[in-house]
């Protein structure tokens, strides 16, 4: 599994975000060919106000039915932006309103992620396909996440392309393999927290975000993952306002980072960096195991 990430420090770079994701998205297809994702952070939205990242199994999917019924039944503000079988809601309504309309109306439809700052796209087919069909290049935002595979231990499906999402604002994705999700999955379980696959990532995924849900920050969680999630990994964390790597103890899994004072870029392999802007004078190095670097908004 193989990711890409870039962050903007300079607000300026913002409106370019999606141009320098693509070619990193892009970079990563060989190593990554059979499904690819990008949570993009935006704007927050006012306080009651979500934004649900919606997929459909179908391109022919009627959404306008969709906001009629939900206008129908619940009278919200809503806002819909659809893109062939994905579609970003803007609603007035709350998860735990929203969720189970969704599941007793539309149980077929897949929520991707929720929150006030994310849209989450992931799809099966070769990267540069999807980032072209849901037109990645004119994303804008603060940061955004990216992840192509190759699966090595689950189907090839939408649900368990990367990156993940548990919650609001958090999404995760992973290049290794953990040895022992299912032990993360009966410890999680039993607290009413639901699993949507049987892929690894969704296990740390889910547990991190338990964490913070309990009360630990960002860096708290991280801590308690190295305690708790086995095998070998890079991960790559987005929320609202922070972006985090991590590396098991081995560090066996490869990443490199390029930092300027305008952007910190990370990806699997150099050659994902390499068009960036004045990517020549960056700091290059490659991650420590079992440090954090956290970037905050």
């Amino acid at each position: 599994m193989w990711h890409c990430w870039t962050f903007d420090q300079n607000p300026a770079l913002r409106s370019s975000l999606g141009e320098l994701a693509v070619p990193m998205l892009i970079g990563m297809s060989e190593r990554g060919p059979d499904s690819a994702g990008l949570a993009v952070f935006t704007e927050t939205l006012a306080p009651a106000y979500r934004k649900y990242s919606l997929h459909a199994g179908s391109p022919e999917f009627d959404w306008k039915t969709l906001v009629e019924t939900l206008r129908t039944h619940l009278q919200p503000q809503l806002n819909l932006e659809s893109h062939g079988n994905h579609a970003i809601l803007t609603v007035d309504l709350l998860p735990d309103q929203l969720k189970p309309w969704l599941k007793a109306h539309y149980p077929h439809l897949h929520l991707l992620s929720s929150g006030r700052t994310i849209d989450l796209y992931k799809e099966t087919g070769k990267p540069a396909e999807v980032a072209a069909r849901y037109n990645f290049r004119s994303f804008q935002g603060t940061h955004v996440v990216g992840h192509t595979r190759m699966a090595t231990e689950s189907a090839v499906t939408p649900a368990h392309a990367h990156p993940f999402t548990a919650g609001e604002d958090f999404c995760l994705v992973h290049n290794g393999s953990l040895s022992n999700p299912y032990e993360i999955r009966r410890k999680l379980e039993p607290r009413g927290i639901q699993f949507e696959t049987d892929n690894d990532t969704e296990a740390a995924c889910r547990f991190l975000e338990w964490r913070m849900r309990e009360g630990d920050d960002l860096e708290t969680a991280i801590r308690q993952g190295f305690e708790e999630l086995d095998g070998f990994y890079t991960f790559l964390m987005g929320t609202s306002d922070k972006l985090a790597l991590v590396r098991d103890a081995f560090a066996c899994k490869p990443a490199i980072v390029a930092e300027t004072d305008d952007y910190v870029a990370i990806s699997s392999e150099f050659r994902s960096l390499a068009h960036l802007p004045d990517v020549k004078n960056a700091h290059l190095y490659e991650p420590a195991p079992e440090e954090m670097y956290v970037w905050t908004v």
